[in-house]
């Protein structure tokens, strides 16, 4: 009643009646609301608006007002994201901060994580105090779930110094949470097979991490026919369009990959087992075959659906070893299998060759990190692209761009916009700073090859690599094509993971029924924004995981690279790879100088390392 009130007072104030003056009545006996004599107006020195939390404080979104309103987050007076509160204005120019929190008008009921810090509840997500008096068989470090409105507790969720809480930490901070429910109802296991092509007797084999369970793609190359076969798990023939299965993995969107478990986007029934293409038993497959001519150019594709049965499983370690020639033990099977591939493989490299005069190669590295019993950060491991890696890539690419051609004008595209101009130039003023100094040339592409050519002589590619990749626009899913700018594609789509990517099994229904939905642009912006709200969820998880470690072992002395000139941040390079540290004594270190940094402190909650320079 008082918001509405207040929102009359704002937009109609002649048309306040009895009721909206006896809500208002406190605030008129306190002189925030006045009589002029005409009618009731809100005092000139406060604002009534909607809290916005940003990254270190929050904005008043008002209503009538185009000037943007900012208040320090100790000054909320225990409002949070959302909140309608009124506001007072302060006067002072030399400071960025335009109003103090008053009072909370109106409160939307959710869920709120905090942690316990000194008896006081702090908000996780933005270490904002919210004031309440604390409920006393709760401890320091006790993570809770509160009620918005009540500050009562819903959940216990854990205390911070048991490692298990990190993993729930991260799923409640991201409102991803219900990935931990399961799936109840019947998965079908009766699929019509009749019309499929039986492709059983083709030595299909699979490439994928060691340890992996969700064989998406298993591949078969016909050496003296020159035709590639990619083979995809078929998942639309199991995840029918509006069942229970299909809304389950619709909500998920994609797989999350944690550092000790997946949380796939299917039951694992599917996932690891009726739609993982395992050796040695037959699988419902979506296929596209692939026919070279000479030059390595595809003269035809064929789509359709068929039966094939894996041979075997590889590791890209075993497959990078046959590569290089290193054939280990075999059998006469494998062996078949291995002169195929290296056959593949040197197709692959003429086609990669011919395809990164438009596109890219960026050197990049993942981290993986490694959790004990106890889910503590034990060690990690650096996997970098090797050639089985490319091998896999170019053949899957391959899929990709056919079946985005196989699209009508509309339907799941995967595009990737070229930067800005304003992007390259910050680029090259980055690049400058570390003594490479390059001028735009007439192209982006020729801009971003010079680029990387000076940085292979001075021998720092895998840093400009990641200030390029930095300066990309965020690939995303469209209903509309507009190409794939890093890739140097014209036409792109994701084919080949359906088992972890909704994006795919939308693709395969669309290239199957030749229907496209009526929400597809939603369904699009959905799944882009939830994909990237999983990496910010992982990343969350992992840096919370690295603070754990840093805590333990204050003192350690490390090498870090300055990644950040502006906030003095470093990241280390040995032991403990991608750690980012604040430095406490920064003083104008270039970017990607190479430090010796000692740990002083860390906090698990906030995830904030600090370190000092020391060599």
């Amino acid at each position: 009643m008082l918001q509405k009130a207040l929102e009359k007072l704002e937009n109609n104030p002649n048309e306040l009646n009895t009721n909206d003056i006896q809500c208002l009545e406190q605030l008129i006996n306190n002189d925030i609301i006045y009589n002029d004599g005409d009618c009731y107006k809100l005092n000139s020195k406060y604002l009534l608006g909607t809290i916005k939390i940003l990254k270190d404080q929050a904005q008043l979104i008002t209503q009538n007002s185009f000037q943007k309103i900012f208040i320090a987050l100790d000054k909320l007076q225990g409002a949070y994201d959302g909140d309608y509160v009124l506001a007072k204005k302060i006067f002072h120019p030399r400071s960025k901060y335009k109003a103090i929190v008053e009072q909370i008008l109106h409160t939307n009921e959710k869920e709120i994580l905090i942690a316990i810090i000194n008896d006081k509840y702090y908000t996780i997500k933005d270490s904002i105090i919210l004031k309440t008096s604390i409920d006393k068989k709760y401890s320091n470090g006790d993570i809770l779930l509160i009620n918005s409105k009540d500050l009562s507790v819903s959940k216990y969720l854990g205390n911070i110094e048991d490692p298990k809480v990190d993993e729930t930490i991260s799923l409640y901070l991201f409102d991803q949470a219900f990935r931990l429910e399961k799936f109840n109802e019947e998965i079908p296991k009766d699929i019509d097979i009749s019309k499929r092509v039986d492709l059983c007797d083709l030595s299909f084999s699979t490439i994928d991490p060691m340890g992996a369970k969700d064989h998406d793609d298993a591949i078969y190359y016909d050496t003296k026919a020159q035709i590639l076969y990619v083979a995809i798990a078929d998942v639309s023939a199991y995840v029918k369009e509006g069942t229970a299965l299909d809304k389950y993995a619709k909500k998920r969107a994609t797989s999350v990959y944690l550092p000790n478990k997946v949380l796939p986007m299917l039951p694992e029934v599917l996932s690891n087992d009726l739609c993982s293409l395992k050796p040695e038993v037959k699988r419902l497959a979506f296929v596209y075959e692939i026919h070279f001519d000479n030059d390595l150019n595809i003269k035809k594709s064929k789509r359709y659906e068929a039966i094939i049965q894996s041979r075997k499983k590889f590791s890209y370690g075993r497959i990078d070893r046959v590569l290089e020639k290193k054939f280990d033990t075999y059998t006469q099977e494998e062996k078949s299998i291995f002169d195929s591939l290296l056959e593949l493989y040197e197709v692959t490299k003429k086609i990669r060759a011919r395809r990164l005069k438009k596109g890219y190669d960026f050197r990049t590295q993942e981290i993986r990190l490694k959790l004990d019993k106890n889910e503590e950060l034990e060690s990690l491991s650096i996997e970098e692209s090797s050639p089985s890696h490319q091998l896999i890539e170019e053949c899957m690419l391959l899929a990709n761009i056919q079946a985005s051609l196989d699209l009508s004008n509309s339907g799941i595209f995967r595009i990737h916009e070229e930067p800005s101009l304003q992007k390259i130039e910050t680029l090259l003023e980055h690049a400058s700073m570390i003594g490479l100094n390059v001028k735009r040339a007439e192209t982006i592409h020729k801009t971003i090859e010079e680029l990387q050519t000076k940085a292979d002589n001075a021998l720092l590619r895998d840093e400009v690599d990641k200030l390029i990749i930095q300066s990309q626009q965020l690939a995303r899913y469209s209903s509309q094509n507009s190409g794939h700018f890093g890739l140097g594609f014209e036409s792109y789509s994701h084919f080949t993971s359906p088992i972890r990517r909704y994006a795919d099994l939308l693709l395969h229904r669309m290239l199957k029924d030749k229907n496209l939905p009526k929400d597809i642009e939603d369904q699009c912006d959905y799944i882009s924004n939830t994909s990237r709200t999983v990496d910010m969820m992982v990343w969350d998880l992992e840096e919370r995981k690295y603070a754990r470690w840093a805590q333990k072992n204050i003192g350690s002395q490390l090498e870090a690279k300055i990644y950040d000139t502006q906030n003095g941040m470093a990241k280390v390079e040995k032991q403990m790879n991608g750690m980012k540290v604040k430095l406490e004594n920064y003083n104008g270190q270039k970017l990607f100088a190479l430090v010796k940094i000692e740990i002083i402190s860390a906090n698990v909650i906030t995830k904030r390392i600090d370190a000092r320079i020391i060599g």
